[in-house]
Order: C-alpha cells, then structure tokens, then sequence
C-alpha cells in the first residue's frame, strides 16, 4: 500500500511539473528543470521559480544539481521574498555539503551578509567574515572582510578594537582599495576620541601611500575639524575655505563657514570645555 501511495504521489508531481513548465510530457531531468527553474526566475515569476527548484532537489537531491538548486533558493528568498531565515538556512546547506564546491565560498559571503544586516546578530557575523578569510579561497576579497569585522566592532562602539582591526588591514593589505576606507575610518574614530595628534599622523601616512584618493576631501574636513575643536578658529575656518566648490556635501561646508564665523565674531571662544583647574591659566 505505502509503495503504491508513493508511486501515485510521485506521478502527480511529474503531471504538475509538466503543467507548470508548460510542456505536454512531463521532463524530469535535473539539468532541464534548473534551466526552466532560471527562465520563471528571469522572468520575476519568484513563487514559480521556487517550485521548480525544488522539484530538483526531488529528482536529484545529492551533487552539483542540487548545490545549485539550493544556492538559487537561498538567492531568491533572500534578494526576492525577503526571508532571510530561510535564506540562511539554504546557503547553510549548500557550505555544508561541498565546503569546497564551486558555490561554497559565495554562500558563506552570503551567511556573514545576512548575520550582520539582516539577522543583525554581529558577534557572529565577526566569526563568519573572520572564518572567510581563514579559508583564504579568495585572498583578493580579505582587505574587504577585515574591513566589515572592524566596521562591526565599530558599530558595537569598541573603538579600541576596531582600530586594532583597521591596523590589521593596513598591516596585510597595504595597497589596497580597502586601505584607502581603513585610513579614512581611522581618522574618523581618532576624531571622535579627541586624539586629533594621531589622526595628523594616520593622514601624513595617507598621503604618502594614496597621493590622489577620492578620500582626499573627506580626510581634509576631518583636520579641519580637528583644528576647529581645538579652538584654532581662523585656521579651521581657512581649511574649511579651501574645501568650497569641491566638496561632496556643500550644504555642510557652507554651514561649518557660517558656524565659525559667528564664533570668531564673538570671540573665538572655543567649544572645548576647560578643566576648573586650569580656568586661570
């Protein structure tokens, strides 16, 4: 009785694959439900699309069909249907079965993604970028992972750490594009921990390594920010001057110039508090 149950379940998927891709007979090979599983997605037809995935998952649930099969499921429940437990639990799946497969490397880049974005759980999201970069598969994407673990510790406001993971960056990967956004991160950590000296130092080192960065602006109103928070009210104001009509953000600049300028008018009192003990000197 159960054989003829799951023979009789068996033709009935067989009679609505072959209604869904359209075809008068029913073609349960692997390869061409993968191919009519890609089409329906193209097309946006995503609920469709699922299906047909994981009809071949029925035909073929071991090897690279079925790698693929749940990688694109992964893909579309995570970019499409917005369900990113599910998402995750695909490329899980995929990492699982063939570490080493072709589609291994991308869906661990996906679960590090979705961890730290979506599921937002970013003590874990540091061990899957850091566990990327173990594997060393792609060593031309590391600068990028390191880059995301620093962000994270910076997001979880341990600044310490994240400057000691930027410093990592610099240390593995001096020229690289990600090098440029490390030096710039770190000047805005510096900054914000009042340690403008250090900040001075990371940007001569910039400088030195990246004459023409597209950062060059963002790094240079970050001095001038420095200058402005130690009181040097007109030498800001002059920094800020020279970043007029290049600037990214102009509404800022205008808004810095205006802001010193009242400042200076009343005396270029600055905005740092001063220590009781040090009032009369």
């Amino acid at each position: 009785m159960f054989i003829r149950t799951r023979f009789h379940f068996k033709w009935l998927l067989w009679i609505a694959l072959a209604l869904l891709i359209g075809g008068c007979q029913p073609d349960p090979t692997p390869r061409n439900l993968l191919e009519k599983a890609h089409d329906r997605w193209i097309d946006g037809h995503s609920h469709s699309a699922v299906e047909l995935f994981r009809a071949v998952l029925e035909v073929s649930p071991q090897g690279p069909f079925a790698e693929e099969a749940l990688f694109r499921l992964g893909e579309i429940h995570y970019f499409d249907l917005d369900e990113h437990e599910k998402a995750l639990n695909y490329f899980h799946d995929v990492a699982k079965r063939n570490p080493k497969g072709p589609l291994a490397y991308e869906s661990r880049k996906y679960i590090a993604e979705i961890v730290e974005l979506n599921i937002k759980d970013l003590d874990q999201a540091i061990i899957e970028y850091q566990n990327l970069i173990n594997h060393n598969e792609r060593p031309e994407e590391n600068p990028e992972h390191q880059f995301r673990i620093a962000s994270i510790f910076f997001k979880k406001h341990n600044y310490d750490q994240a400057l000691m993971e930027l410093e990592i960056l610099l240390e593995n990967y001096p020229r690289s594009e990600w090098a440029e956004r490390a030096y710039f991160r770190m000047m805005e950590i510096l900054f914000s921990l009042k340690k403008c000296d250090e900040a001075r130092t990371r940007y001569a080192q910039f400088q030195n390594t990246f004459p023409h960065s597209d950062f060059e602006g963002d790094m240079e109103f970050i001095m001038a920010s420095c200058l402005e928070e130690e009181g040097e009210l007109d030498l800001a104001h002059e920094r800020f001057k020279a970043l007029e009509g290049s600037y990214r953000y102009p509404a800022l600049i205008k808004m810095k110039l205006e802001g010193l300028e009242q400042r200076i008018k009343k005396g270029g009192r600055s905005k740092r508090k001063i220590h009781r003990s040090r009032r009369k000197n």
